[in-house]
């Protein structure tokens, strides 16, 4: 009786033991639903996560300029990201590329992986012991996977929302995406963290590897906020733009690109700062003055950030307009 007993634990330890080396215990259990794409015009490549589990973002999606984007989840092995992107760049296409990797994982059952490639060739795995609902979908240059749904359109919905906004910037065509799963019921838990990544088509710098990077690690709604941090982002880019534009002088349109980032973030004061000392640097103090006399009056520490600017040449006007500015 007590050698069975001793058998049957040794067993049990046994079968942990395997458990946690293909389960890997110490990485998280990302249930979720993601999609892969590249932009046919731009050659642009994307990732789009959302999920029940805290900080999806630095888990699931991996992508790099000119090389491939991925998607890891389930019983996520993060591995398969940084390894995946290391063999496209020696020149196997998506799918010889998961074939090694699948092939090479004892947990290839629980593991759901998608790739795609700089020339838009998909491969998508769905292991047949992830937790239904699970499945993928395929298309031209896009797949859509997911695990542990509430019911089974969610790839459907996503599908159809990614193919019915051709034309549209890919981040946008991909956060539509991850807005149509929930439409579709999501993750049966519910939602917690979401993020998307875009890179360009080309390599490049490793500091401008990324055109796109936002993520929400723990919100009530991560899609909503996913949305207004996407907003930000592009009226950041406005805000970019309007600068290199005043830097080769095009005063036109820098104007034209400040004044589409204040559409887009009314309320942000730099933004509206920035436009209004662009507008009395290029002689046109009148306008500027009223833009400023509200910013002063929300936070005086605009004002003061004012006085320092003619020391650096960024604000350069008469001495009796700045006395007009500072006056406010």
């Amino acid at each position: 009786m007590i050698m069975r007993f001793l058998i049957l634990i040794a067993f049990i330890c046994l079968s942990l033991q395997n458990f946690a080396q293909i389960y890997r215990t110490k990485e998280p259990l990302v249930h979720t639903y993601s999609i892969v794409a590249r932009d046919e015009q731009t050659g642009e490549m994307a990732v789009g996560v959302q999920s029940h589990w805290f900080s999806v973002g630095t888990s699931v999606p991996w992508a790099e300029a000119g090389v491939g984007a991925v998607a890891t989840q389930s019983f996520v092995d993060k591995s398969y990201g940084p390894k995946a992107l290391a063999l496209l760049k020696t020149g196997l296409s998506a799918q010889q590329v998961l074939d090694k990797l699948v092939a090479d994982d004892p947990g290839r059952d629980v593991r759901q992986v998608s790739i795609i490639d700089s020339k838009g060739n998909v491969a998508t795995h769905t292991g047949k012991n992830c937790i239904q609902v699970a499945s993928h979908i395929k298309g031209n240059n896009y797949s859509i996977q997911s695990n542990m749904m509430l019911g089974d359109q969610v790839d459907e919905y996503m599908s159809e929302a990614f193919e019915k906004s051709k034309g549209k910037p890919l981040a946008e065509r991909v956060l539509l995406a991850l807005e149509a799963a929930q439409k579709a019921g999501g993750d049966i838990r519910g939602m917690q963290a979401a993020a998307i990544i875009v890179v360009p088509s080309k390599i490049t710098e490793a500091w401008n590897n990324k055109t796109v990077d936002i993520r929400v690690d723990d919100a009530p709604e991560p899609l909503k906020e996913l949305r207004r941090i996407y907003t930000v982002h592009l009226a950041y880019q406005h805000m970019n733009d309007g600068d290199l534009a005043v830097e080769k002088n095009d005063m036109a349109k820098a104007m034209a690109e400040y004044k589409a980032a204040m559409e887009l973030f009314p309320d942000n004061l730099e933004m509206q700062f920035w436009t209004a000392i662009t507008l009395a640097n290029n002689k046109e103090v009148d306008k500027a003055l009223p833009m400023l006399k509200k910013i002063y009056d929300q936070d005086k520490n605009w004002k003061e950030l004012t006085r320092r600017l003619p020391a650096v040449n960024l604000l350069t006007v008469s001495e009796t307009d700045l006395k007009r500015i500072l006056s406010l």
